[in-house]
Parts: C-alpha cells; structure tokens; sequence
C-alpha cells in the first residue's frame, strides 16, 4: 500500500494587492514587487484581518514561472498577531500569465499556483500555526489573492 499524505482544510487568506513596481530584468528574472493593502482571514477558529503592510517579491522567469515570495501578518479577532511568510510558484500558459501581468480575468483553475506559508506568532493559542507544515492552493484576481491553507497531517 502507498503511502498516503492527508491534509485539513484550516483557512483562507484573502490579501488585497497594490500596484506592481517592477525592478526589470536582474539577470534571475524580472524582478517585481506588490505591496499587501490588507485583507482577511476567514475559518474554523482563525479569523481576523491581513494588516496593510508588506508585499510580494517576485521573479517572474523567461518561460514565465513565477517564484513568489511574500511577507505580511494578520491580526486575529481575539489580538493575536501572526506574521506570514509565504513561498510559491505560479505557473499555466505563457498567454494566461500575460493575461494576469496586463490586470485581465483569467480563470484560477487554468493556473497551478500553490504555496507553503509558515507562520510565527507569540500569542499561545495559536503556536500550533509553528508547530505544523501548511500548503496553500492559490488564485490571482486583479485586486487580490485568495489561498485556501490546508495543514499537512
């Protein structure tokens, strides 16, 4: 019998986003940055607000994959702050990733974007945010991205 890897379903982070800076090409990639306006984070017993600040670095590649690399907090409903540090890759067709770069509508599930968030926080009740490994299933809207974060079992 294969071994199998079984996640839960824990909550969606919903981050509004601001204007892409773009340093140009580095010699990596094209550099870009996306500052994080706020948000909010919506589940069974993790709710509250993305805080307006931080952003999303990204190098976006030649053939158009995209490493992301974002730093932000939230804050719960009962004052828990807890920093977010988040890894990803965006990738789907070259015509769909210039379709999402120019501010068009492109539907999430024509793009593979999934990420690994991990969280830091000193408040008690939700040290089990450091204590777990999370993968997160992503979707790029004009103004937002919405990830659903499942913790690995």
């Amino acid at each position: 019998m294969k071994p199998q890897l079984e996640t839960k379903y824990v909550f969606t982070l919903t981050v509004r986003i601001g204007e892409v800076t773009s340093a140009g090409e580095t010699g990596h990639g094209v550099r870009r940055i996306i500052p994080i306006l706020g948000g909010e984070v919506r589940g069974e017993g993790v709710n509250g607000k993305v805080c307006a600040f931080g952003a999303d670095f990204q190098i976006i590649r030649p053939n158009e994959l995209i490493e992301l690399e974002a730093k932000y907090a939230f804050e719960t409903d009962d004052g828990a702050t807890v920093y977010v540090e988040n890894k990803g890759l965006r990738f789907g067709p070259v015509d769909l990733l210039q379709k999402l770069k120019r501010g068009e509508p492109v539907d999430p599930k024509l793009i593979y974007f999934r990420t690994v968030p991990k969280f830091e926080t000193g408040h008690e009740k939700y040290r089990w945010l450091m204590e777990n490994l999370f993968i997160g299933s992503a979707a790029r809207h004009t103004d937002r991205v919405v990830i659903d974060v499942h913790q690995v079992l």
